[in-house]
């Protein structure tokens, strides 16, 4: 069903959405390779207990039940993901630390653009109407992200451009990985490596410690089990069968929810242009989810 499927990803954009707040918060405690470590080891911990009672409940159904793929397939999928994830999302963190946060937002969710162009290489057809929904998104984040005064060029923007790039390639890995695997148990094991990735450089860099850790459990814990545990694996489920350029534009709304969640939670006003770029971007949804709708068994 690929209304199902765009509903888990506009779950998934929201939770990534929310957790900007987490991620702003945490980074007063701790350094970057620290929070990242330390929320993607508890996103894999947190999901291992699912699947054993996943996997007993798919037993109990079916009595000759097997998983999806084979082990090799669900391992290499994982690290993959894993390497992937770990490289973009550390980017982003450092990407931060050198310009605004608007900047990082577009930069980042500029892999709206990438995925189509990546998907055309690799024997993808993007329809007119797709095609149309990701430039109307592109302006709608514009107007969104970029209603600052700063637009020159700075030292974190290339660290993002790379960022956004590098999420365009877990974007298209996990399109080819998804449909063979298991969604949950290759989303633990890209958690497991994305930690072991930033936890190495966070101790040999950084100076980890347990009560900046705990300090900071509670942006922590948001960004361990929703924004990584949760959110990654129903990235990965959403995504089983579905375009990628339309699972990118419906991920890309996390900016769109994020300003939301601070006008909500932190008392941040909307500016009439970041209003009308949040009406652009859901345009931008309904228009890319027009053609799959006629062609789609609901």
């Amino acid at each position: 069903m690929k209304l199902k499927n765009a509903l888990i990803l506009l779950l998934t954009a929201t939770i990534w959405g929310v957790a900007f707040v987490a991620q702003s918060v945490g980074m007063d405690y701790v350094q970057p390779f620290t929070f990242n470590g330390v929320r993607s080891i508890i996103g894999g911990l947190v999901l291992i207990p699912v699947i054993f009672v996943l996997d007993r409940k798919k037993k109990a159904e079916e009595k000759d039940y097997k998983a999806p793929g084979d082990r090799k397939t669900l391992i290499l999928g994982g690290i993959c993901c894993g390497v992937a994830l770990g490289i973009a999302t550390n980017l982003q963190q450092f990407g931060v630390m050198y310009t605004s946060v608007g900047k990082v937002g577009f930069i980042t969710a500029c892999y709206i653009i990438i995925v189509p162009v990546l998907s055309l290489f690799l024997g993808k057809k993007c329809s007119p109407a797709v095609a149309g929904a990701v430039v109307l998104a592109v302006a709608g984040l514009y107007l969104l992200c970029m209603s600052g005064s700063e637009r020159g060029i700075q030292k974190g923007d290339f660290l993002v451009m790379i960022c956004s790039f590098i999420f365009s390639i877990h974007i298209m890995i996990i399109d080819y990985f998804s449909p063979a695997v298991d969604g949950v148990k290759m989303s633990c094991i890209q958690f497991l490596v994305c930690g072991i990735l930033s936890g190495v450089p966070a101790l040999l860099f950084e100076h980890p410690n347990l009560s900046g850790i705990l300090a900071a459990w509670i942006p922590i814990l948001y960004a361990g089990v929703m924004s990584s545990g949760v959110a990654y694996t129903l990235q990965i489920v959403g995504q089983k069968n579905m375009n990628p350029t339309v699972a990118s534009l419906i991920l890309s709304l996390e900016s769109c929810i994020s300003v939301l969640a601070g006008w909500i939670i932190l008392g941040q006003h909307l500016s009439s242009r970041e209003i009308f770029g949040c009406v652009l971007m859901f345009g931008a949804i309904i228009l890319a989810q027009l053609p799959q709708k006629e062609s789609a068994v609901l």
